[in-house]
């Protein structure tokens, strides 16, 4: 079949795979437009933020450091512990982004979670060329979530009611992308390593610091398993 190198091909072929993230991030977006409201803000700063910053959960965390009293060391550590686990994606994602070219620092860039499970999980269609694909994968899931923001935080403007307990939205959105995966994949033992090192992490080192030590010992225990033979497991999906 012949490669089909435009954008539109591109665009048309990555939609129905975004369709799942429209319609979280649609709901996780209007969820922290309204927090964002909430705190005073207009909803211009809103859309700024999550074009420029489009960081899901650290979003939602940013909220909590508009309080008076929040340092920036502390900013810069929560921030950073939150978002530590997109070193482990960009690096199981060198090999695919050789080819992206010039596109390659937004495909880092927007490299959210939801995002990164599409890349997982899905495969280039025939025929369309694999960076426009990429792409277009990457740019619909942002322009969802800026959306969202900018929907929430009006209507969180002009309709002012509780907000309390809305930030669970994100969690609930992990919970779904986590069973999604689960029965769509055939070896399930990352994501076991990963609810299982999690919580003896959580025992070990507390809920305040189980993170990074956590993820250390994820990547190491499938860097290990990589090695094993795969008459040992069978050849899964990773």
């Amino acid at each position: 079949m012949k490669k089909q190198n435009t954008y539109k091909a591109a665009f048309k072929a990555a939609f129905p795979y975004t369709l799942p993230v429209l319609t979280g991030y649609l709901f996780i977006g209007i969820a922290f437009g309204v927090m964002f409201a909430d705190k005073g803000y207009n909803f211009i700063w809103a859309g700024i933020m999550s074009i420029l910053v489009y960081a899901g959960s650290g979003q939602y965390l940013a909220v909590n450091f508009f309080a008076p009293g929040v340092s920036l060391f502390q900013v810069v550590f929560m921030t950073f512990m939150v978002n530590i686990r997109h070193i482990f994606y960009g690096l199981s994602l060198l090999d695919r982004f050789k080819t992206a070219g010039k596109k390659k620092p937004y495909l880092i860039f927007s490299l959210t979670d939801e995002t990164y499970s599409l890349y997982f999980l899905t495969k280039t269609p025939e025929g369309v060329d694999e960076g426009k694909f990429l792409f277009s994968i990457a740019l619909l899931d942002h322009s969802y979530w800026v959306l969202g923001s900018v929907i929430g935080s009006l209507a969180g403007t002009l309709i002012p009611f509780n907000s309390k307990g809305i930030d669970f939205a994100m969690t609930a959105l992990f919970i779904v992308i986590f069973v999604e995966q689960w029965f769509d994949g055939k070896n399930r033992f990352p994501a076991v390593c990963g609810v299982v090192i999690s919580v003896i992490g959580i025992l070990i080192f507390g809920r305040e610091n189980f993170i990074l030590p956590s993820m250390i010992i994820i990547l190491l225990a499938l860097l290990a398993y990589r090695k094993v033979p795969e008459s040992k497991f069978g050849k899964g999906e990773q």
